[in-house]
């Protein structure tokens, strides 16, 4: 294992840092030491948070402090290799392509020299690994596009995008759970709510989970999105082929 870093990030919280890179790898090394923690019994720890190349640990400072807390984490080290991480689960993510939801697919078609139809081939041909949440509730962070249909953020970033637009910026693709600002070239939205305040569970995806999109016309668009709304949608899951 290369050198694990331990950061501090404020009075109350330290960054367990396991690379400098975005890989597979280290989000597996990432998962099994956030179980690691969370099995441990360590007093005082709050909340894990993953992101990209590290866990973020949030503890109670009056419980036990930064130097006590690093020096369990490092005797933690040494029991990954014999972590049982779970199989990931693979959650479908249904998105209508173009037209009025999808504004800017055609750009992202000549910027790679594509049609549409193989712009959506190649973006629905993936299981994407969810890396992390943010930066708003419920924002997947998705690695495994194709590159493709790489294509660069808008100029000019919208002062609206609707919730549940699925969109391209660089190598990444994601999708907008609530209607925010933002710059990616949108392909499409997906009539699932991936954050909803009512619900029992609000933000619908995890870090570690993949997604897969899957092309659906406007009647299903239609058809799920009232589903979603009356609580009937039956989410499709599947384990992940390791």
């Amino acid at each position: 294992m290369s050198e694990v870093r331990y950061l501090v990030s404020g009075d109350s919280s330290v960054c367990v840092e396991f690379g400098n890179e975005i890989s597979p790898d280290i989000n597996r090394k990432i998962r099994a030491f956030k179980i690691a923690v969370e099995k441990s019994g360590i007093p005082g720890i709050v909340e894990t948070v993953p992101t990209y190349r590290s866990l973020l640990v949030h503890y109670k400072p009056e419980v036990i402090g930064y130097k006590a807390i690093t020096e369990k984490f490092k005797s933690l080290m040494g029991t990954l290799d014999n972590i049982e991480i779970p199989p990931p689960t693979v959650i479908e993510i249904p998105v209508l392509y173009g037209g009025e939801m999808g504004p800017d697919i055609e750009n992202v078609a000549s910027h790679n020299g594509k049609t549409v139809e193989e712009v959506i081939k190649i973006h629905t041909s993936q299981e994407y690994l969810i890396y992390m949440i943010g930066f708003i509730a419920g924002f997947p962070y998705l690695g495994g596009m194709s590159k493709e249909i790489a294509t660069p953020r808008l100029k000019e970033p919208r002062v609206k995008i609707d919730g549940g637009s699925v969109g391209i910026a660089g190598e990444q693709t994601g999708i907008y759970p609530l209607d925010s600002p933002g710059g990616w070239q949108l392909i499409g939205r997906t009539p699932l709510k991936l954050y909803d305040a009512e619900r029992e569970k609000p933000v619908l995806l995890e870090a570690g989970q993949y997604i897969k999109f899957r092309s659906i016309s406007q009647k299903e668009f239609d058809e799920t999105a009232k589903a979603v709304e009356d609580g009937s949608y039956k989410y499709v899951t599947y384990d992940k082929e390791v």
